[in-house]
């Protein structure tokens, strides 16, 4: 039995060096904190603020204020995601056009 290859294959894990925890000190809202994300949502995050002209800090107090009681690590990889989810929605949409 032959097994077809998917149009679009599940890509593979990435590499061990975005995966590690990089830990990051700023201000939000006049307040200093600590954040540990892995190096491939930091990467992520930074290119979301610079698309939206934003600095890191500005995009990261967006998140911050809307997140309710939600750790603020996980809310801003569950940001990341999203913003990733509906991009990708958007260029399926464009594709199918």
């Amino acid at each position: 039995m032959r097994i077809a290859a998917t149009p679009n294959p599940v890509p593979t894990m990435a590499e061990p060096a975005a995966t590690a925890l990089a830990k990051h000190s700023l201000t939000i809202a006049g307040h200093r904190t600590s954040i540990s994300l892995e190096h491939a949502f930091w990467d992520g995050l930074r290119e979301i603020a610079h698309a939206r002209g934003l600095s890191l800090a500005a995009l990261i107090g967006e998140i911050d204020a809307r997140r309710g009681g939600a750790n603020l690590s996980s809310a801003i990889r569950v940001f990341v995601l999203e913003t990733v989810v509906s991009g990708a929605r958007k260029a399926e949409r464009v594709t199918a056009q």
